[in-house]
């Protein structure tokens, strides 16, 4: 622990008075011990004092010493890295519906896993978050814009309805115009809030006005993130007009989304993998590291050693030290 880590070091400074007492007791001790050693009278000395003193006497003192010490650190302010939820923060869900995810390689099939899985990623995260809800097939659309009713948003996840092609890259556009919209209306003195996207899809973009790696470009110079979740096997087969069309997840392209971005790739190929995975989206974007107040500790230790001290002192000795 470091200077670095307490809100007014200066109150180390007591410390030194700390030591002047220790001293000071040190040599109140030896003084007594000489006083006692000039007594003339040995005969009488034997009777009303002690072959030998007890250490057990100096426990109030050392305990008092002890308690001031805790009790400075106190005072010093420590700090110390805490988990503590976000109170500002936008966070855009994308889902693919695609008729690719209408296949039933994750059960019961990839479209209702992700419902599933997604409505308790949108109810477990922390009131401070501001979600929206974007699906994608062929287009893009906002179902949700960012706001903190979690039951909007659970709603439209029910909602969801399958659709032909995969346009990614838009869906990433209108994410990214939700998040600046979003950013002017409430960002006032602080400016708009952190901002992420969480990009969930099983298959290649095929159509769209943006390419998709170009919008997470844009994602970057915005500052904004892109977490991109693989979902679904290699096996995946759909029914498309009569016809068995193999559908298998694209892991590069998301890869190369997130990587772009500055967001982190996942892989989920089955219900719990994925639900893992919002699990830990949760966590990382639900909350954040900071610096918190930790004088708590040591100021309940320090005023429980000086409550033994005074004990002490009364059990051992009949007196306060």
């Amino acid at each position: 622990m470091s200077f670095s880590n307490f809100v007014a070091p200066w109150w180390f400074l007591l410390l030194v008075g700390v030591a002047v007492l220790a001293a000071a007791y040190v040599v109140v001790q030896r003084m007594r011990r000489k006083r006692v050693l000039r007594f003339t009278n040995l005969e009488l000395l034997e009777k009303v004092a002690p072959k030998r003193e007890r250490w057990s006497r100096h426990v109030p003192a050392a305990l008092l010493l002890a308690g001031l010490a805790l009790l400075t650190v106190a005072l010093a302010g420590p700090t110390a890295e805490q988990r503590v939820p976000r109170n500002r923060a936008t966070v855009m869900l994308v889902v693919d519906v695609s008729l690719s995810m209408k296949a039933t390689d994750v059960k019961p099939s990839r479209l209702e896993a992700a419902q599933v899985a997604a409505k308790s990623f949108a109810e477990g995260l922390t009131p401070g978050i501001n979600l929206g809800l974007i699906s994608f097939a062929g287009s893009a659309t906002v179902l949700v814009a960012p706001t903190t009713d979690r039951a909007a948003v659970t709603q439209s996840i029910d909602g969801l309805k399958l659709a032909q092609s995969t346009a990614t890259g838009d869906a990433l556009v209108a994410a990214m115009a939700s998040i600046d919209s979003f950013g002017k209306v409430v960002g006032g003195a602080e400016g708009p809030p952190p901002a992420r996207i969480v990009l969930m899809t099983d298959g290649k973009e095929t159509v769209g006005t943006r390419k998709a790696f170009d919008a997470a470009e844009d994602a970057k110079k915005a500052g904004t993130p892109i977490s991109t979740i693989s979902f679904g096997t290699e096996d995946g087969v759909v029914d498309i007009e009569g016809r068995q069309q193999s559908v298998p997840v694209d892991d590069d392209s998301m890869k190369e989304i997130a990587k772009i971005s500055g967001g982190e790739f996942f892989k989920a190929a089955s219900a719990e993998e994925l639900k893992r995975v919002y699990d830990t989206l949760g966590e990382q974007i639900g909350y954040e590291k900071k610096q918190a107040d930790a004088s708590k500790p040591w100021l309940l230790l320090g005023t429980l050693t000086a409550m033994f001290a005074a004990a002490a002192a009364l059990l051992l000795g009949q007196r306060l030290p």
